[in-house]
């Protein structure tokens, strides 16, 4: 499994985009994926509502349970990925790619997100 070099991490498996003009793409880590098994239901945040760091903000529903969504910032959400809502199985498929879950707008970027490296330490146990 190779994260990333580019996303920074959360300790509860999300990644974060770089901001591109204050705004960054949140996702679930390929990791996280393959613990849940195949995603059949998303709940995302709505566009517009404001998600706190470390804080659910929504839900994964797999084949073996149902997962929270932790946002990895504080900010206000500007788009849900429709195509996972409709094809759920994306977020195994590509998570880094389009299983993208939601686009927020950060407001406060957490000091204590972790580098690719540190983040692979981190999941390895």
């Amino acid at each position: 499994m190779s994260n990333p070099q580019q996303l920074r991490y959360s300790k509860e498996h999300e990644w974060l985009s770089v901001a591109e003009d204050g705004v960054s793409t949140v996702g679930i880590t390929e990791f996280a994926a393959n613990a849940l098994g195949d995603v059949v239901y998303a709940q995302l945040p709505d566009v517009g509502s404001t998600v706190t760091a470390g804080e659910s903000c929504g839900e994964l529903e797999s084949t073996k349970s149902v997962s929270d969504l932790y946002s990895p910032v504080a900010g206000e959400v500007t788009e849900i990925n429709e195509d996972v809502v409709n094809d759920p199985s994306l977020v195994n498929s590509a998570p880094f790619e389009g299983g993208w879950l939601f686009k927020v707008r950060v407001a406060e970027e957490p000091s204590d997100l972790l580098s690719a490296d540190e983040y692979t330490a981190f999941s390895a146990g």
